[in-house]
Parts: structure tokens; C-alpha cells; sequence
């Protein structure tokens, strides 16, 4: 089993940066042989996919966030990150980590993030 907990998120102004961790605990072999993904979630809309890594550290991302979101891995510390740049007021949301594809019983409780003037 692998345990997943997010952090990083914050209140922010348009065009500013954060970067978001994703810790996980639990089988380390699962969590290295596993795809990963960042997904989100705003206020009366589904979740979604914004970013995803494979194992082998290839990466792919919706079109809302691309040229301003990078997604990495570092299995060393068990981690993987959410850089996010040029933020927009349209990006506001929880943003969860989780496998790809998911696993619902790898749901943390999400980082909030908040851009707004």
C-alpha cells in the first residue's frame, strides 16, 4: 500500500509561482513502479488531470497548463513535485497527487491553491 500527502499550496496573485510536494510512505517499490499524476479539482467542476510522470520520467500535461506547469519525480526522497508557474485565477483548485491511473485508495486530502488579487 502507498500513502500519498500533498503540500505547497497557498493564496497567490496572477502571474505568481508555487511548487507542490507529494510525499509518499508505505511500499517504496510500488510508488517507483507506478506512473504519477497531479490532478484537480475547482469548485463545481470534476476532477481532472493536469500533469502526469511515467516511471521513466516522460511527461505530459493538459493544454491549459503547458509551457507553465512541470510535473517531476525524485524516488530517492519519494516525492514528486508540481511546478507552477505564470499562475492564473482559473488554476484555483485542490490539487491532489495520485497514480495513473488512479487508485482511489491513494486519495490524500489535497492542497488548496488560490489565485486571486
Amino acid at each position: 500500500q502507498v500513502q500519498l500527502v500533498e503540500s505547497g499550496g497557498g493564496l497567490v496573485q496572477p502571474g505568481e509561482s508555487l511548487r507542490l510536494s507529494c510525499v509518499a510512505s508505505g511500499n517504496i517499490f510500488r510508488f517507483i513502479a507506478m506512473a504519477m499524476g497531479w490532478y484537480r479539482q475547482a469548485p463545481g467542476k470534476q476532477r481532472e488531470q493536469v500533469a502526469r510522470i511515467s516511471k521513466y520520467g516522460n511527461t505530459n500535461y493538459t493544454d491549459s497548463v503547458k509551457g507553465r506547469f512541470t510535473i517531476s519525480r525524485d524516488n530517492a526522497k519519494k516525492t514528486v513535485y508540481l511546478q507552477m508557474n505564470s499562475l492564473k485565477p482559473e488554476d484555483t483548485a485542490v490539487y491532489y497527487c495520485n497514480a495513473d491511473p488512479l487508485v482511489p485508495a491513494y486519495w490524500g486530502q489535497g492542497t488548496q491553491v488560490t489565485v486571486s488579487s
